[in-house]
């Protein structure tokens, strides 16, 4: 099996997972965000665990296809610079969040996003 198809066996399962979940809870999902905005134990622990993710799909898939599989290289690396910013530039993305956050249908994007993503990995991952 090619590092394409395992990570998106992966990572599509996780994203439809999650953008379906904010989908049925988005109030919750938008407060748990602003949560997690303030903590800055959350702040540097996600960017501990995500720069390393990050790092490890751009190490396993740097592929710069104009197909599918671009999708898992632009996902490592924005995990991966998530992961630096967090740690390096909190307050970026406690600026950054916080504007999101008060667009009024953010969750709703955000969820849309990750579904279809998710979707389109699955479908390659599982079904192409």
């Amino acid at each position: 099996m090619s590092n394409s198809i395992f990570l998106a066996r992966l990572i599509g399962p996780v994203l439809l997972v999650v953008g379906i979940a904010v989908f049925a809870h988005q109030r919750d999902f938008h407060d748990i965000a602003a949560e997690f905005l303030t903590s800055r134990a959350l702040m540097f622990l996600s960017g501990f665990v995500l720069l390393p993710a990050g790092l490890a799909i751009m190490l396993a898939h740097n592929v710069w296809t104009a197909d599918w599989r671009v999708l898992i290289t632009i996902l490592g690396w924005l995990t991966a610079i998530g992961g630096v910013l967090r740690l390096l530039a909190p307050q970026v993305v406690l600026r950054a969040g916080e504007g999101f956050l008060r667009l009024p249908r953010s969750t709703q994007v955000a969820a849309a996003i990750w579904v279809v993503i998710g979707l389109v990995l699955c479908f390659f991952g599982y079904l192409h």
